[in-house]
């Protein structure tokens, strides 16, 4: 793929308009340029965001808004998974994001926990039943549409003045104030472009309705807004696209201009290179993405994961444990000790994660459970978390980076550091552990064995798929 794409282009009212360009590049992504890793990075995609919305049918908050959908009914274009209820494009998406979203075991991008493959996924399996997309088309539009959602995540770091990389790469903007489904949106409106096959201009007027539309308060984290706000992201991504295809336009300079997205979102001067670079074959989708291989916050994998390499190798009970120390970017959360009531606040509890690892050397999808949760060893254990006082010197690539170290009564203490965790694309993310997930959770959505062992292998040999639609019609 040529590197020599410009970087400056001219929007049809003259205009310099980054969001054109953006459209310019994105709409070159071809299916046969793609490294391999990308396209196994998609896939891995489809079938992560497909488990983790198994394990969301039964939560409330999807429930209440998948039976406001369906009165609602309208032009039936795609399907609500696990459901087989038809929807309208947009709506199909949006209770099939909140799905993924909603169990928190979705995917997230290693420098914002931004879950840009729920709404690829959603709205790229509602418009790809809708346009009769083939299973490369699906794959080279979410790739797109990733690369669109972190050139977006990168512009607003670089306006907020935070660094590219890490939990609080736009720590100005979305670790405070809005949630990272104000950027996944734009990936979701990308992917909708690309399977309805927009114009470069379109496109762009896409992008731009999605920035003055999306938002989402990052102070909802912890409730039933979360998911609200992926299914939001998901629906205004397919109206953006939907209108600007029909020839809605907006102003072009919606991302770059004074009070435009990335001043008001970035909380700085719009640093648009980050946007508008070449495009060469070192897509986003293969470096930053991050599968979660346990429940929970992705931002304390990476703690979770040594603290159970702390336990295993100490090989000592509960009741010799002193204390549990954590330093590392996320170390401040060590002070939210209080035990958690339901499965929302123990997903993005750190105290919660550390004593179960140390109670168990193990940290899997069971402990989401309210069985696991409520067991008064965990209150014991989470009393005993702390920041450590005296951090070791470790230079972190990644902000979601810890070292976790057990201190026994008798003073043995035994260390383990993670930087990125397992399942992300430092570590490199393994069809293995994929695989192992997709059957883990698929069975909660009640499809029987041999539906889900089909829709796995459909996804393994999704570019072969001459319908996309053969995927969400397994999911019934």
């Amino acid at each position: 793929m040529s590197s020599a794409w410009p970087i400056a282009a001219q929007a049809q009212d003259g205009s310099s308009s980054s969001a054109l360009v953006v459209a310019r590049i994105l709409n070159r992504v071809s299916f046969v340029d793609l490294p391999p890793a990308a396209v196994k990075h998609a896939k891995i995609i489809l079938a992560s965001t497909l488990a983790s919305a198994a394990s969301g049918t039964g939560i409330g908050s999807v429930r209440i808004v998948r039976e406001l959908a369906k009165e609602q009914g309208g032009q039936p274009d795609a399907t609500v998974w696990f459901d087989g209820a038809k929807l309208p494009a947009a709506e199909a998406a949006r209770v099939n994001a909140m799905l993924s979203d909603a169990a928190a075991s979705d995917d997230s991008d290693l420098r914002n926990v931004a879950h840009t493959g729920t709404c690829l996924t959603a709205v790229g399996l509602a418009i790809g039943a809708r346009t009769a997309a083939t299973g490369a088309d699906l794959l080279q539009a979410m790739v797109a549409g990733y690369e669109a959602a972190g050139r977006l995540g990168e512009a607003l770091g670089a306006s907020s003045g935070s660094s590219s990389r890490g939990v609080g790469a736009i720590s100005g903007s979305v670790g405070r104030a809005f949630h990272a489904s104000s950027i996944v949106a734009f990936g979701g409106a990308v992917t909708a472009a690309r399977l309805l096959r927009l114009t470069e201009e379109q496109m762009a007027h896409a992008i731009g309705i999605t920035a003055t539309t999306v938002g989402g308060l990052a102070i909802g984290t912890n409730s039933w807004a979360r998911e609200y706000h992926a299914g939001n992201a998901a629906l205004c991504a397919v109206n953006a696209a939907l209108a600007a295809g029909r020839g809605y336009r907006v102003n072009s300079d919606m991302l770059e201009a004074p009070g435009g997205f990335l001043a008001v979102f970035g909380g700085g001067k719009p640093d648009t290179s980050n946007l508008t670079r070449a495009l060469d074959n070192n897509y986003q989708i293969t470096r930053y993405l991050a599968i979660k291989l346990v429940p929970g916050a992705h931002a304390l994998h990476p703690a979770v994961e040594a603290a159970i390499n702390a336990a295993r190798n100490s090989r000592r009970q509960p009741e010799d444990v002193a204390k549990i120390l954590v330093a590392g970017p996320q170390s401040r959360l060590a002070a939210r000790s209080q035990a958690p009531k339901d499965m929302i606040e123990a997903i993005h509890s750190l105290p919660y994660y550390l004593a179960s690892a140390v109670a168990d050397k193990d940290f899997s999808w069971a402990h989401a459970s309210p069985e696991k949760i409520q067991r008064p060893v965990i209150a014991r254990l989470m009393g005993l978390v702390e920041q450590d006082p005296s951090p070791p010197s470790v230079s972190y690539e990644w902000g979601w980076g810890a070292t976790v170290t057990i201190v026994t009564r008798s003073g043995d203490r035994y260390t383990s550091t993670v930087d990125a965790p397992k399942g992300s694309a430092p570590r490199g993310i393994e069809w293995s552990d994929v695989d192992a997930k997709f059957r883990a959770l698929m069975p909660q959505s009640g499809l029987a064995a041999n539906r889900i062992e089909d829709a796995l292998k459909l996804i393994h040999d999704l570019d072969q798929a001459k319908q996309a639609s053969e995927l969400p019609n397994l999911l019934l």
